[in-house]
């Protein structure tokens, strides 16, 4: 549907009339043209129709729904290729359970044309409501997953810095992937309850800044690890556990020169005090998307000193 459709459906209904026609072109005409899109109409005819139900009915509350718009090569038939959505749907599921905090699960319940659109809601909760829920419309997971994945969107959009919201990037990064994939841009729109809307995207240039963020960086620091042989491998690798917990940290400690460790002659077991290097590669999130600990030389042991009272 066009933004200028109700128009031709109202000079259709008038077109045995020749008169009233004439009439209501001029009518029309004086009106200008309808310079928003479908999206900004549904969202206006959403909160007039839910400021006249709450005339009656206070508490009155629409129906959560979101809108995915495809866009690229193969998107004009308004259709929904099954390889698409395989990879696509998991990845906007996922990405707005990080945002809410909690799992939110989402079901299709309709495709139309306008390139592809792909309509989908919250699964209704099959747990009753609490009493005098329905007195206190708070805001639901999905809403509040909504909120925040689109003001990341819009600030990858944008390419200003997103590192608050680094818990929810790799699952973005996963969306943008997919569609990087197939060719694809993403349109978000979100209608919440209470008539509200919500809208991003993620375009190519939006799928570009996310891979340059997604480029790592090496930040090296040397430190000295103590605890005791776990594991030898002769490839030149040791763990080397800091505790006696068994949830102590492990440390997987490299050797570059295999020879070097052989000639150690190490034994399960045996306590070791290594001077490594850590290295993290971080990208530009602030994610460190990797660690590894090298192996520099034997440090000097600690000794426990005892101060006598």
């Amino acid at each position: 549907m066009t933004g200028d459709s109700w128009r031709e459906r109202r000079r259709a209904l008038l077109g045995d009339d020749p008169a009233a026609e004439s009439d209501a072109a001029r009518l029309l005409d004086s009106l200008g043209a309808e310079d928003r899109d479908d999206d900004e109409i549904e969202a206006d005819h959403r909160s007039s129709r839910l400021a006249a139900v709450r005339e009656y009915s206070p508490h009155a509350r629409l129906d959560e729904e979101l809108r995915l718009r495809l866009t690229g090569p193969d998107t004009g038939g308004g259709t929904l290729r099954f390889q698409w959505g395989h990879a696509l749907l998991h990845p906007v599921e996922t990405a707005v359970s990080t945002a809410a905090g909690t799992p939110v699960q989402l079901e299709v319940t309709g495709i139309s044309a306008g390139s592809t659109v792909i309509h989908a809601r919250p699964v209704p909760s099959s747990t009753p409501d609490e009493p005098g829920a329905f007195d206190a419309p708070a805001t639901s997971a999905a809403s509040t997953g909504m909120g925040t994945l689109t003001e990341l969107l819009q600030a990858i959009e944008t390419e200003r810095d997103v590192r608050e919201w680094a818990q929810l990037f790799d699952a973005v990064d996963s969306l943008s992937r997919a569609l990087g994939k197939y060719q694809l841009n993403l349109g978000l729109t979100w209608y919440d309850a209470d008539g509200g809307t919500r809208r991003a995207q993620l375009s190519e240039r939006g799928r570009r800044y996310v891979e340059r963020l997604r480029q790592t960086r090496d930040r090296d620091q040397e430190i000295t690890i103590s605890g005791r042989i776990t594991e030898l491998r002769e490839t030149g690798w040791v763990k080397v556990k800091a505790g006696t917990a068994r949830n102590s940290y492990a440390y997987d400690v490299r050797f570059e020169d295999p020879d070097e460790l052989v000639r150690m002659r190490p034994a399960l077991g045996d306590n070791v005090h290594f001077r490594v290097r850590f290295r993290q590669r971080l990208d530009a999130v602030g994610i460190a998307r990797s660690t590894e600990f090298t192996y520099l030389g034997r440090a000097a042991e600690q000794i426990m000193l005892r101060v006598d009272e």
